[in-house]
């Protein structure tokens, strides 16, 4: 590959005559190659590293490394979930399988692509399935992030990625659910969460239901037992208790 870093400290990088700044959690990436150096100053840097062999990137049409930006940014777009993405799975690792580690490597080698493709301008160069491997990722981090609103539809959510709502429902088939399911689950895990917190014991629980997107208490307390088997009442008073 590319080793493909996301650092925490200011520095700079050379790759082939070309140079780039970068800044603290910046992404940068070098193509192993050609010959390349990282410069930083005397602050202490630290960084998460990834070496992909160009062979397993699902791109189509020889996407050259070297000719692309040597900075990218980690806060939004799929800079920001392949950040997330290497921050969460290095930061604690035991509730992982050792059956795990090969889908993990596959939707790392995705989100490196997308990355390595959005930076060339050229997602038409990603594969078509790692093209909706990596939408399904950017839809959910939309869910999540909306999941307080109640107004959060199938075509609300497709209507923001500008795709049809019979593609955003065909992209939820691997996940085992319905796009409304997938939302639904997500809100009461949420919920959950919050009626368990000590921190939020003076909270009404309608409070909670309607801060997870719930209009509709009754909704939300019918919804809660199906799924865990007792009211919210009932479970955060067993949370208490515990």
């Amino acid at each position: 590959m590319p080793p493909l870093a996301r650092h925490e400290g200011d520095g700079d990088r050379r790759l082939g005559g070309h140079e780039a700044a970068y800044r603290p959690l910046d992404l940068h990436i070098n193509d192993s190659s050609v010959p390349w150096e990282v410069r930083t100053g005397r602050a202490p840097v630290t960084a998460v590293g990834v070496e992909i062999p160009k062979a397993l990137l699902p791109l189509e049409g020889g996407l050259a490394v070297r000719r692309l930006p040597g900075r990218m940014p980690a806060h939004e777009g799929i800079g920001a979930l392949l950040a997330q993405f290497l921050t969460q799975l290095i930061s604690d690792t035991t509730p992982y399988q050792p059956t795990d580690g090969a889908r993990l490597g596959s939707v790392l080698v995705d989100l490196c692509a997308a990355l390595l493709a959005h930076g060339a301008d050229a997602e038409r160069a990603l594969s078509k399935e790692t093209h909706s491997r990596t939408l399904i990722l950017r839809v959910q981090r939309f869910i999540l992030e909306q999941l307080h609103n109640p107004q959060l539809t199938p075509s609300a959510i497709a209507a923001a990625h500008h795709i049809s709502i019979s593609y955003l429902h065909r992209l939820f088939r691997r996940e085992e659910a319905t796009v409304a399911a997938w939302i639904r689950r997500r809100r009461l895990e949420a919920a959950r969460r919050d009626l368990a917190d000590p921190a939020l014991r003076t909270l009404p629980v309608h409070a909670i239901a309607t801060r997870w997107g719930f209009s509709r208490a009754a909704d939300f307390s019918r919804a809660f037992r199906t799924a865990y088997g007792t009211p919210p009442r009932d479970y955060r008073s067993q949370a208490a208790s515990s």
